[in-house]
This record gives C-alpha cells, sequence and structure tokens, in this order.
C-alpha cells in the first residue's frame, strides 16, 4: 500500500490554489470539474503519483466554509531550514501561527503555517530535503 493522496475541502479553490503554490512552492498537476455533481478538484504536490503523495482540494460549489471540527490535526512538509522557510512563506503573505522552534519535549524544530480556509500545515526541519526537495 502506499498514500496517494489528502483530501481538504475549501471554500474558495482558486484562492486555496494561489496559498499552496505561491506560498507553500507546490506546483498544481492537474484539475477537474464535476457539473452535475457541482464540485471542482485541484491536485497539487511537489511531484506526481506514485512517488509522491499529492494534495486534493475539493470545492463543493457554492460552500464557502466548513467546521473543521476537533478531529483534524496537520499536514506534515519536510523542508531543509525552517527559518528560512518562514521568512519565504512571511514574504508570500502567508500566515506562520507557530513560529519556528524545537518541538515540545523534542529536538525538531518545527513551525506551523495556517491556509486561508484555516488548516493546519506543519514545517518540519530535514537536511535530506536541502538538495531542492520539500518547500521551495
Amino acid at each position: 500500500m502506499r498514500l496517494l493522496h489528502t483530501m481538504l475541502r475549501v471554500g474558495n479553490l482558486q484562492r486555496a490554489i494561489d496559498f499552496y503554490t505561491q506560498v507553500l512552492g507546490m506546483t498544481l498537476l492537474r484539475t477537474s470539474e464535476n457539473p452535475e455533481y457541482k464540485y471542482s478538484l485541484a491536485f497539487l504536490g511537489y511531484g506526481h503519483n506514485p512517488e509522491h503523495a499529492e494534495l486534493e482540494l475539493t470545492y463543493n460549489w457554492g460552500v464557502e466554509s466548513y467546521d473543521m471540527g476537533s478531529a483534524y490535526g496537520h499536514i506534515a512538509l519536510g523542508v531543509p531550514d525552517v527559518y528560512a522557510a518562514c521568512d519565504k512563506i512571511k514574504a508570500a503573505g502567508g500566515n506562520v501561527t507557530r513560529e519556528p522552534g524545537p518541538v515540545k519535549g523534542g529536538t525538531s524544530v518545527i513551525a506551523f503555517v495556517t491556509d486561508p480556509d484555516g488548516y493546519k500545515v506543519e514545517l518540519i526541519q530535514r537536511a535530506e530535503y536541502a538538495a531542492g526537495q520539500g518547500l521551495r
């Protein structure tokens, strides 16, 4: 088995695409429309399936917001330098909601960003992403 994608429901598809491409450096991989069932999809990521998991954004026509509930946690992205990534995110208009620093009770350096729909994205510093992988 392999993780293929994670789906998030968004209130404005273009706004969400702009955040994930312009602020987090993902690539828009493909889109589709389903007029019969009134929804649109956008798949984004740092590469295509099956080598890379993708993020599926679902816009249900006419629905502008969702209740987050208490079960959702976050999406995690590996980055070579959390501090530099947060600087780039802020410069692009992104919302860093937890500044970079060690995770409580550990040594991993993390930060959190919130997307325009309120979803949390964790940035985790990983040396293996220094060669251009992860957040660009």
